[in-house]
């Protein structure tokens, strides 16, 4: 491929390397340029131009993405993978259906060091999944590259030589990537009580089990209480066997302190087998692991009280995925396995951190620039919705006192003590994205915008700073929305106070938006689905939300359709005439 200025009229066919605009239309960087394209930059008194220009051997962009991909997964069904249309180099994989994610690291990195004008990217080796989740991307960086080159990355990844830990149970055709789907099998639960434990601890742990089992695709288990004694929870676990159960959890209302405590040695007496005490990784030290007749058999670590990540999510995962999980794959789990913080220990992590100073990218000021006080939070603004009531019209686009509806809000964000700003837009919103031009701020591109809000949260949630404590969910059609109310919700912070989630009130005390989750919740908005978006955490960590009053109704207005932007501008018209 031959790069570089060319006088136009020796332009014909070839690629435009940098979007022009000519005689009022934008000619879009990668357009094979037409005789009428040629003509109309000529018209406009262009004389050079750069372009790609292919050279014998070379493949175009999107068909060396595409040729890519095929390798990447030669047959995509089979590999619980959909393969998306190459566009702009691009070609993206997608998981079929919920599961964990399998990956050759080592065929992918054979691939990445064939070329640098061949790139693959992947999400991490058993990543769990979403249904439609984007789990890799082949990327062509020029505009065309020889095929040859193609050909050896692709014959990287054809020796794909498979994972080394956590083999499949029932083995698909080998690819350097696979989706694992979640199987339905039957759980059980078991759940001890200790003497004085209260009856609400028992059942809290209960539901937060239950609703871990519903994010796998899983039924309700059927729950047995018993005393924290040896020969009862040996009882239950027999029972559970005789009733068909596939998977037996045991929560202790005390936790395993020993391979001979309570749960593991009940597990051994009942018949089973006590594979692995202990895990490396931290929330989630004290589970173990076994089988019973064929049943898994998973002992649980306190910390499922809490939504956050922990090891018995990794365990489960792999269960449910039909991947073996023995010692061995446990302890390959240390690295990576230091997690997010929990409810039911001390915090010391989050205390170090909490008031220390941190360099803030998006202060103006150098001396602001250079550090800043107080925890660093983000600002995740949600503008990737469809405005299908507005008929026809887009409401983040309607004039607001001079300015679009969602540069607005953005501004507020900026306004306030937020350190970073990210707004998710979906894939080919130009008008939005013009909207927001000059703004310092990320915008972030969701691809799959129709699932709904959940899809919106999950895409922002990746383009967080490690150093952020807190993220603030913004809705983009708040019209009254301002930086004082964000610095509100953000002095509100206070992980030590149990001050972890503060959602925006009325001064009347009605919820509304917009939320501010702490960092222990980021790993449970980075799975959200559908279009309820947080609600369903809001209501399973009610303890830890704080209501902040917020002025007037602004947490509460949000303008749908054209009637509601009608009322919405009378009422303010009404509010500034002389009285």
């Amino acid at each position: 491929m031959r790069f570089g200025p060319v006088a136009v009229e020796a332009a014909q066919g070839a690629v435009l390397a940098h979007s022009t605009q000519v005689q009022g239309q934008r000619l879009r960087k990668g357009r094979v340029l037409e005789p009428a394209d040629i003509a109309a930059l000529r018209a406009d008194g262009v004389t050079e131009i750069i372009v790609a220009q292919l050279e014998a051997g070379d493949l175009s962009e999107d068909e060396a993405a595409a040729q890519a991909a095929q390798a990447l997964a030669p047959d995509p069904a089979q590999a619980g993978l959909s393969m998306a249309a190459p566009f702009t180099g691009r070609v993206n994989l997608h998981a079929e259906a919920a599961g964990v994610l399998r990956v050759d690291a080592a065929a992918i990195a054979r691939f990445n060091a064939v070329d640098e004008a061949v790139t693959l990217a992947t999400l991490p080796d058993f990543a769990r999944v979403a249904a439609r989740d984007m789990v890799a991307t082949v990327k062509i960086l020029p505009f065309a590259v020889p095929a040859a080159r193609v050909a050896a990355a692709c014959a990287a990844l054809a020796a794909a030589s498979g994972p080394a830990h956590g083999a499949a149970l029932h083995p698909t055709p080998m690819s350097a990537l696979a989706v694992h789907p979640f199987r339905t099998l039957r759980p059980a639960l078991i759940a001890t009580r200790i003497p004085g434990m209260k009856e609400s601890v028992v059942a809290k742990g209960v539901a937060a089990v239950q609703t871990r089992l519903a994010g796998l695709g899983l039924g309700p288990a059927e729950a047995t209480i018993v005393p924290h004694a040896l020969a009862a929870v040996t009882d239950a676990l027999v029972a559970a066997i005789e009733t068909g159960a596939e998977l037996a959890l045991i929560l202790g209302g005390s936790a395993t302190q020993d391979r001979d405590d309570v749960g593991p040695a009940a597990l051994r007496k009942a018949g089973g087998r006590l594979a692995r005490f202990g895990m490396p990784v931290d929330p989630g030290n004290l589970l173990f692991l076994g089988d019973l007749s064929g049943c898994h058999v998973v002992g649980l670590p306190g910390c499922v009280r809490s939504p956050a990540l922990n090891g018995a999510d990794w365990v489960l995962e792999r269960i449910l995925a039909g991947l073996e999980v023995g010692g061995g794959d446990i302890a390959a789990m240390g690295v990576g396995g230091l997690l997010k913080e929990i409810p039911t220990r001390p915090q010391p992590r989050a205390a170090a951190v909490r008031n220390r100073a941190r360099p803030d990218p998006t202060a103006t000021d150098p001396a602001e620039k250079t550090a800043r006080s107080g925890p660093a939070v983000a600002a995740l603004v949600l503008a990737a919705g469809a405005a299908r009531r507005m008929r026809g019209r887009d409401k983040l686009l309607e004039d607001v006192e001079g300015q679009p509806l969602l540069r607005r809000v953005a501004t507020a964000c900026l306004g306030s003590s937020a350190r970073q700003v990210h707004v998710v837009v979906p894939d080919g919103a130009d008008a939005r994205r013009d909207a927001l031009t000059g703004l310092d701020l990320r915008i972030v591109e969701n691809p799959q915008a129709a699932e709904g809000m959940g899809a919106s949260i999950r895409a922002g949630m990746r383009q967080l700073g490690s150093g952020i404590d807190a993220v603030v969910l913004v809705l983009a059609d708040m019209p009254e929305l301002s930086s004082p109310d964000l610095d509100r919700l953000i002095a509100a912070f206070d992980p030590e106070a149990g001050h972890e989630i503060c959602r925006a009130v009325t001064a009347s005390g009605k919820p509304g938006h917009p939320v501010l989750f702490g960092r222990r919740f980021f790993e449970s908005l980075a799975q959200l689905e559908g279009d309820a978006g947080a609600r369903a955490l809001l209501r399973s960590a009610s303890e830890f939300v704080t209501d902040v009053p917020t002025a007037g109704e602004a947490a509460v207005t949000d303008l749908d359709d054209p009637e509601a932007w009608a009322a919405w501008r009378a009422g303010r018209a009404a509010l500034s005439e002389p009285i």
